[in-house]
């Protein structure tokens, strides 16, 4: 009999959990069977990794081979583990030494020919396993990925011969080298290309400085996606560890990574897409397009159009930036902070009241009833809601010289970003309601002046605070200390729309 252990990491949401691959062989009837809670993919295994080792050169062992996937009661998934599973019968039959694997973590789908095919997930793999102080050993098609991850050491190869070599000692892998440190350099479009909106312009300044989620209302064509897609030219770029994260998600997902490392994510699904394409899920729950704008935004362009039971899918993610996908076999987090931007026509034809427009049979009752698909606890959960109304003659044709570029702007969101993560270690839009008293603490005539507007305008107590931490953000951007009572009242300005549309319906 003999036994060889092979590590290597399941996929389990955006972790890896590591995964003991045990290797026995022993006497009886040849036979090949794989344990520990595999899918149909991992069964598949058995004829992938047969074909690789004949045609790589060494003996298949005509012996009892069972091989555990421990722990049993994780689910393990696709051909991540056709690298480990071939090492640890290699290793069992005495046809690889063993004294070093404990060293290494392999990842790896073969061919029937021994080549290595690559696999998702790779970068939540590295990271955890240079925590565990070892060497992951995965496919050459995935060293681009794992460069990213500049602490952790990994070795890539093309073919099950070439790990085998190195494990021999006769051939070493080469150490993946860390890619050099992109610089951030946005290329989208730039806030000096909307003409007028100068309230628009403020609304998606304060936005951007305290992470707060927007709604535009008004009629088509005024520059509502426009100003959209100017949102990450004024966002702050992000961090070396958010951007991990971020590449991690994709990993997963197996979306291509973004050319532009330490750009934030912009996401714009179309109104069609499903609450599972929206949040995540599906058998094996993947990454749904709220995951792949964290630490992001997430534009969805004519909301109402958007079922209202998937829109509805967000509001927990909205407040608690994870969305927890439950299946029979097994619960999945993802994280899901991200930024949401919104548009929307005041009417199904969106020219109500527009002078010069005709509007296609659209009623004041039924322009109501167009706006509210946007449910009640949803737009309360949205800080800033403004109108962007059409542009007044001789505006497109004006150049104003007075008109900043995406550049002047994101100087003030950066200064009052580093002014919020010193202060209280995250954006005024994700503080707690234990940190809200405290950071965006007023005096008790301006408690007295928020509750009354709060009573008049019908807003409820999650506005409340959601209009404090605005008004924190107001004060941010002034280099204040202390919220004023005009931070207060500008901030009671950007909930007028809610009001107009009715809160609860």
């Amino acid at each position: 009999m003999s036994l060889a252990v092979v590590y290597s990491r399941a996929k389990v949401g955006i972790h890896a959990p590591l995964v003991h691959v045990e290797a026995h062989l022993s006497a009886g009837l040849p036979s090949f069977s794989i344990v520990g809670l595999p899918e149909t993919a991992v069964k598949e295994s058995k004829d992938r990794v047969r074909s690789a080792i004949l045609t790589a050169g060494f003996e298949f062992p005509a012996s009892r081979i069972t091989v555990n996937l421990a722990p049993a009661d994780l689910p393990k998934e696709g051909g991540r583990f056709d690298l480990p599973i071939a090492l640890g019968i290699l290793a069992a039959s005495g046809q690889l030494p063993d004294q070093t694997l404990s060293q290494y973590e392999c990842l790896g789908e073969l061919a029937l020919t021994g080549s290595l095919r690559s696999v998702d997930g790779v970068i939540s793999a590295a990271m955890a396993c240079a925590r565990a102080e070892r060497t992951l050993i995965l496919p050459k098609l995935n060293e681009a990925e794992v460069s990213l991850c500049r602490d952790s050491a990994s070795l890539c190869a093309q073919h099950l011969l070439e790990v085998c070599r190195h494990l021999h000692g006769h051939e070493a892998l080469a150490l993946t080298q860390p890619s050099p440190a992109p610089t951030y350099q946005y290329d989208g479009p730039d806030l000096a290309q909307v003409k007028g909106q100068a309230h628009a312009k403020r609304a998606l300044e304060i936005a951007a400085a305290g992470s707060h989620n927007l709604l535009m209302s008004g009629p088509p064509g005024t520059g509502k996606s426009l100003l959209a897609h100017c949102l990450p030219g004024i966002l702050p770029p992000l961090s070396e560890q958010e951007a991990l994260q971020v590449a991690a998600l994709y990993s997963v997902s197996r979306q291509p990574q973004r050319h532009q490392f330490y750009a934030r994510p912009f996401r714009q699904p179309h109104h069609t897409a499903s609450g599972v394409a929206l949040v995540g899920g599906g058998t094996h729950p993947k990454p749904g397009e709220i995951s792949l704008a964290h630490h992001g935004v997430l534009f969805l362009d004519e909301i109402p159009e958007f079922s209202r039971t998937v829109l509805d899918v967000m509001r927990e993610p909205l407040e608690t930036g994870h969305i927890s996908i439950s299946r029979a076999a097994q619960q999945v987090d993802y994280p899901a902070r991200f930024q949401l931007v919104a548009a929307m026509n005041p009417c199904p034809c969106g020219y109500l009241k527009q002078a010069n427009k005709r509007c296609a049979d659209c009623s004041e009752s039924k322009a109501l009833k167009y706006q509210s698909s946007v449910s009640g606890p949803l737009l309360d959960r949205i800080d800033l809601q403004i109108e962007v109304p059409a542009l007044p003659k001789g505006m497109l044709s004006t150049d104003d010289p007075n008109t900043e570029s995406s550049e002047q702007v994101r100087a003030r969101v950066e200064q009052a970003r580093t002014t919020q993560l010193l202060r209280q270690g995250c954006a005024n839009a994700h503080l707690t309601q234990k940190q809200v008293p405290e950071v965006c603490n007023i005096d008790r005539a301006l408690s007295t002046l928020l509750e009354d507007a709060l009573e008049k305008l019908g807003l409820s107590a999650r506005a409340y605070h959601r209009i404090l931490k605005v008004a924190r953000t107001l004060a941010d951007l002034s280099n204040s200390q202390h919220i004023d009572q005009s931070h207060i009242l500008e901030a009671l300005s950007y909930r007028q729309l809610e009001r107009r549309i009715g809160l609860g319906v």
